[in-house]
């Protein structure tokens, strides 16, 4: 027999109360795994920033007594409180120049090349697989690899130089990997305007690609200067002084005159290998000098991605689409 249609209205009634009934339980289950996965993951950020704030407090509690302008001028000492980071510190910004001279405008024009110019084909698939691969070798083999290369094959010796080509070679993968996302996120309809007003490829990478996504590249360049102005592993490796009482010559300066790039070749040293140094002395006096330059490193890292986020602010609001 056939139902009648007033038999199957109450049961399509209930079908859909019912399957109106499950639909509000799967939007409240929904809710409450929303919820929780919310509260997980706010506990584990305050974890971290309350991590991070402990250790920075102390370390800022400990040094900050320390800091001083003869804390700044002083050469490293047997005595705790005579020594200073004068050539820490200027070996750091020695050191992080060469760095930028090389691997902002290298890892730049690779990034271009690879992604504007570059034939998709099996070789640059390699290429772009070992880039890739290379931003998450560890740095000591990098530090090996200059040892060989910089300091024995090239001859450059321990030098300011080397230091620069080993810590350029560190964050070269990762200067390439975000500028070309930077470029990758430029919409497509840019390039092809520009094209269509007769604009050669050159044009269009130098006059509306690079500017577009100077942003994206700063903030590449940044992440690397700040890996690398932390980094001790490759510069131990290549030879830094652990102790050091000299700076490299000024230009033009001294009796005879220094040569323009002689500083280049200077033995150096930078900040992480000195707070490595007075950590591992017994002296608590050395400690508290530790922490000192500890907060200098960290607000030169602060002051760097402050700089950065600033830069791409003014970029950002000068960018008309």
């Amino acid at each position: 027999m056939t139902p009648s249609p007033k038999t199957t209205a109450p049961v399509a009634a209930r079908r859909s109360t019912l399957n109106a009934e499950e639909m509000r339980a799967l939007i409240r289950a929904a809710k409450r795994y929303d919820v929780l996965f919310a509260t997980l993951g706010l506990l584990a950020l305050a974890i971290g920033i309350l991590t991070l704030a402990a250790l920075f407090t102390g370390m800022a509690l400990d040094g900050i007594p320390r800091l001083n302008s003869e804390f700044f001028t002083n050469f490293p000492s047997r005595r705790a409180g005579q020594a200073g980071i004068l050539s820490a510190w200027v070996g750091s910004l020695l050191v992080m120049t060469v760095t930028a001279l090389i691997a902002v405008p290298v890892g730049i024009a690779g990034a271009i090349y690879l992604e504007e110019y570059a034939r998709k084909n099996w070789v640059t698939d390699v290429i772009e697989i070992n880039i890739t691969n290379l931003a998450g070798v560890p740095s000591i083999v990098y530090g090996l690899l200059a040892l060989g290369l910089f300091v024995y094959t090239f001859g450059l010796g321990q030098s300011i130089l080397s230091a620069g080509l080993t810590l350029a070679l560190l964050i070269l993968p990762i200067v390439i990997v975000t500028t070309r996302e930077a470029l990758r996120a430029i919409p497509q309809h840019i390039r092809e305007a520009a094209y269509g007003c007769g604009a050669s490829q050159w044009q269009v990478v130098s006059h509306h690609l690079v500017p577009y996504g100077m942003p994206g590249i700063l903030t590449g360049v940044i992440i690397g200067m700040a890996r690398a102005i932390g980094e001790t592993a490759p510069i131990i490796t290549i030879g830094a002084l652990t102790f050091i009482a000299f700076l490299p010559p000024a230009p033009f300066m001294g009796d005879p005159p220094a040569g323009l790039f002689d500083w280049a070749f200077s033995g150096f040293t930078v900040m992480p290998i000195q707070i490595f140094n007075w950590t591992s002395r017994p002296d608590p006096a050395f400690h508290q000098n530790a922490a000192a330059a500890s907060f200098v490193l960290v607000f030169m890292t602060v002051g760097m991605n402050a700089l950065a986020i600033w830069l791409r602010y003014r970029l950002r609001k000068n960018i008309k689409w």
